[in-house]
Order: structure tokens, then sequence, then C-alpha cells
């Protein structure tokens, strides 16, 4: 793959989850990835961006995984006939327990979907472990692959299997008192009988095994990505979840007692408590003393496990490396603060206030230093990516010396043409710095399309920043304001012209804005079902079966061939 900066292309973003075949199992699986891979080539985009692929907790939010190396397995494609040790027999004995017509209507039931997998995965797996007790040698590349992987496995298959001793929770601090370390876990697994601590051995060899199973699986579809000229760009977040493997099993490089998040953010309405304290994410706060005694490994391992599946990677909040906003209070006690004034947090909290950390921006010396340390971290992350080209997501409330710092270490940064404003002015694509990857949506934003509904309903309370923010996608995109104007015949065209047009490296359309549609993947700091859920309309053989599709995107690719961007 080359994906030099020199030259200019275009990718689509899409959740996994959301992507639709005639077969898939209520989620979108490496089945509907491979169509999806041919499709987008068909159109000319030359990357698929997806969002993390970890596995997930309870929440299901892809930015909350319970590892930060080990892959989702509601994602791998099980079939009889696909790469995993599952009969005919074996797949109909699962399948019949199951409604897969109420499973694929609708947003993805993830907890349903998930079992319906792991019992797949389970079949799978005795049938590797007979095999394997029939012929020693069977077991040759999964014996490499848990050696290789051992420095994340061996501590991530035991929290795993220690989740099945307490309801399948990842919440390990709610655990059985003599769980809740992994030194005293390990304590009281050694003492149990040969019997159990059979069992429970395993168990952890079970998740190790799907997870070897995700690893053939993952860097087959990256061949094949290849194989199309489409890179993947995947998805490292800043943060790790409390109730991770990588939290339990590694304390000393977490402080706890803070949680990561990002400062008040007026933009997104949607939510109270982000407009008045902010987003709080939960995640821990790095020990960056402590991981640096230990030449950073930790995120070392995290590069080398996302390196080997994608082309690029985009880490979510960047900011994180250079200072991140914390408070001292964990999200489930947002609800209490919210009412809260400022001196009655303080007193709540015994005198602690958000702020961020290590240091804030509010002097000199403290932007230098954090731009100092930010950067060494940051060269631990590019040095390990090697030949995996990395960007950064800069949005937000974003200090100065950030976008100069990942331009110097050559790493790309984000262009969000509505949020680009200098002087009153929304900046022009011409003038956008050429390494950079610019985009109208994240999966945390709303579609342009809408926008446009919005900014046209008096009832809605975002009326107004609807309104604002289409004003400066106009003026982005040159277009005049006037009446009739329609969106999928004057507005959208313009739009994707302006995009291809700009002097980014990378530009890329979330597949809603692609397709012209409204639905929304996540809203910020809100607990809604539809959140990491909602799924496309239309299987990916259906989009192109569609002729209304089907004349949208041959606009797409006529604009690709004229700013060259194919």
């Amino acid at each position: 793959m080359n994906l030099s900066p020199e030259k200019k292309i275009a990718g689509v973003l899409a959740p996994l989850f959301a992507l639709r075949t005639e077969t898939d199992l209520g989620v979108g699986d490496l089945e509907a990835l491979r169509q999806f891979i041919d499709w987008a080539a068909a159109i000319g985009f030359k990357i698929v961006q997806l969002l993390p692929i970890n596995e997930m907790g309870g929440d299901h939010s892809p930015y909350n995984a319970i590892s930060a190396v080990a892959l989702e397995p509601t994602t791998l494609h099980l079939a009889p006939g696909s790469p995993v040790d599952l009969s005919q027999e074996d797949y109909d004995e699962v399948i019949a327990q199951n409604d897969l017509e109420k499973l694929r209507k609708g947003p993805v039931k993830h907890d349903r979907v998930r079992s319906l997998k792991i019992d797949l995965l389970k079949k799978s797996f005795a049938n590797f472990s007979r095999r394997a007790d029939e012929d020693g040698a069977y077991t040759t590349a999964f014996d490499a692959f848990c050696e290789t992987e051992a420095a994340w496995l061996v501590d991530y298959a035991f929290f795993r299997a220690l989740m099945g001793e307490n309801g399948n929770r990842e919440t390990w601090d709610q655990w059985r008192e003599e769980h809740r370390t992994a030194d005293s876990a390990r304590d009281w697994l050694a003492a149990q009988s040969p019997e159990k601590q059979a069992w429970f051995d395993e168990r952890a060899r079970f998740y190790r095994y799907v997870q070897w199973i995700a690893h053939l699986q993952w860097t087959a579809i990256k061949s094949y990505a290849e194989e199309r000229g489409v890179g993947l760009m995947g998805d490292i977040p800043f943060g790790v979840n409390y109730y991770s493997a990588d939290v339990y099993s590694r304390r000393d490089e977490f402080a706890l007692d803070w949680s990561g998040g990002a400062p008040p953010e007026p933009y997104f309405k949607d939510d109270e408590f982000t407009q008045k304290w902010g987003q709080n994410w939960g995640i821990p706060l790095y020990r960056w003393d402590v991981m640096r005694t230990r030449e950073l490994a930790w995120w070392r391992q995290r590069v080398r496990g996302v390196r080997k599946i994608f082309h690029v990677f985009r880490i979510d909040h960047v900011l994180g490396f250079y200072r991140i906003y914390a408070f001292p209070w964990r999200p489930v006690l947002n609800p209490e603060f919210l009412a809260l004034s400022w001196d009655e947090m303080r007193e709540r909290t015994g005198g602690a206030i958000p702020q961020f950390y290590p240091r804030d921006d509010a002097t000199w010396e403290n932007c230098e230093a954090n731009r100092r340390e930010g950067e060494d971290y940051l060269r631990a992350v590019l040095e390990e990516s090697g030949e995996t080209r990395v960007v950064g997501e800069d949005l937000g409330t974003v200090p100065d010396y950030v976008r100069p710092s990942l331009h110097s270490l050559g790493a790309a940064g984000f262009k969000i043409p509505q949020w680009e404003v200098k002087h009153g002015r929304v900046t022009r694509g011409e003038d956008y710095e050429h390494l950079s990857v610019t985009t109208y949506a994240t999966h945390d934003h709303k579609p342009v399309r809408a926008m446009w509904d919005e900014a046209q309903d008096k009832t809605a309370a975002t009326q107004d920043q609807a309104r604002e923010d289409l004003r400066k996608i106009a003026e982005f995109a040159g277009i005049e304001p006037r009446e009739g104007l329609d969106y999928l015949r004057d507005f959208y065209p313009a739009i994707m012209s302006a995009l291809f047009k700009s002097n980014a490296w990378i530009a890329v359309v979330m597949i809603t804005d692609l397709l012209g549609r409204k639905d929304r993947f996540n809203v910020p700091g809100t607990a809604s079902n539809s959140n990491w859920s909602r799924r496309m309309q239309k299987t990916v053989a259906g989009l192109d079966a569609s002729p209304a599709i089907r004349k949208r995107l041959a606009v797409i690719r006529e604009l690709l061939e004229k700013t060259r961007r194919i």
C-alpha cells in the first residue's frame, strides 16, 4: 500500500457494527467489511475508516474497551467454511436456538448477538481441542501465537476467565473479595482443587483461542484490502476502560482516583452535564512517571497490535498526550454533581476540582512542559508504528502548541471545515495543511443532512446552531444562500466537491453523509440506547442495487476523478 501523504486520497468512515449483509448474525462482521471494501474501491475510495475494534464492555462503546489489544469477538465471521473449526451441524444447532430474523432487524442487540457468537466459538473451540488431542502438531500455530502475544494475552485471558467467576461482569472492584486484585486472584486459584484449576485454565485457553481466530481473520482482511488497493484506517482511543484487563493487571500504571475527559463544551447541546462540567469519560489517568520507567511498554504494545491490522490509525483525543481534563469523581456520580454550584462541588470533593492533568496551560512554562512531554510520548508511538501512518484527532479545546507539535512529528491532524474559523472567516480548503485529514463529521457528530432538517425546524432546540454550522459549510463550499436550495440537488454535490478539492491529504466522508442520511451513531455525554447500535437500512449489496444511491455515487466518483483523489 502506497499511502504517502504526497498523494491526495479519499476515504469513507463506517462503524463495522452498522454494516449489513443478507447472512449476518445481527451485527456487521468481517464478511460485511470484505463486501464494503469492494463497494468502496469501486467508487474510488482508497481508505475505509473504522471505529475501535477492541473487545467492548457492558456499555457496548468501542471507546470503552475491556482490553487495549484484544479484539471484539462479535466482529468475527462465523459460518461453516469460514476459517474456524465449525461444521454445518454445529452451526445449525446454535442458530436453531436464535431468531435470526429478529436479530437482523433494527439496531444491534449486543448482548444477544454476543451470546450467539460465543456459543459458536465454543463449538469451534471444542472441535479444535479434540483435534489437538488427536494430533499434537495441530496446535503449532496456536501455540506460536500465544507465545508471541504473551505480554498481553496471559493477563487478558486470566481477566476474562475471572469475569466468568463473577457473572461475566468486568467491574472488578465489585467482584468477590479474593478476585479484586490480580495477586489475590492467583492466590485463590492456587488454593483450588486440581479439577477446578484445570477447568479455569481451559476457560482461559478458550479466550486465547478466540483471540487467535480474531488475529487470523483480521490479518486476512488487511491482506484482502491491500489486494483491492484500499487501506484500512483504525482507531486507538487515548484512554482505556477503568474496568479493563489492562488496569486490573497493571494497576500501578494508572491513577484510579481521577477520571479523564474533556472540558465544558457548549457545542454538544444534547447533554446538560457536558455543557456545565464537561465530558467525564471515566478513563483512569496514566501514571506517566511509572510508564516512563518501563519505556512506555504498554503503549508500544497497543501500537504493535493495531499496526498488524491497519495501514493507518487515528489516535482519538491525541490532546491527552499533552494534557487531559480530569474529574475527581467517577461518571456514575455525574447526576449528583449536575445541580451543584462550584463551591458546593468543592465541598463535596474535599477541595479537589476538575482540572487539566498533569498541568493546565495557564502559563508559558506549563505550555512548554506539556508540549515537551507530549512529544516524548508520541515519539514512542511513532517509533513503534513503523510504516503505519498516524493521524491525531486534535479537536475540541486545542492549545496553540498542539498542531505545530503534531506537524513537527509528522502526524496528520484533523480539519472539520465548520470548525476551522480564523478572525471570523472560515478557512478555505486550499489553505489546509497538506498533512491533515478533513471531514464534515465524525462518529460523534450529526450528519449534515440532520443539520439541514434541524435548521428548518422551528421547534428544534438546536435550530440556531444548525443554521450557523450550515452557514459555515456553505461558506467553505462557496454556496450562495438562496430560496429553494435543495439539499441533494444543490448542497450535497457542492460540499462534497469542496471537501475533495481541499489541500488535505485525506478527505473522509462518513457513510451517512455519503448516502445523504440523518442517522447518528453516538451522542456524546448521553446513554441513549441508539448509541453504538444503529445499523444501515440496506445491506452492502443493497447499496449497489439502489438506482438512487448509484446515481449519487456516480457524482462522487466524478468528483474524485476531477480532484485527482483517484
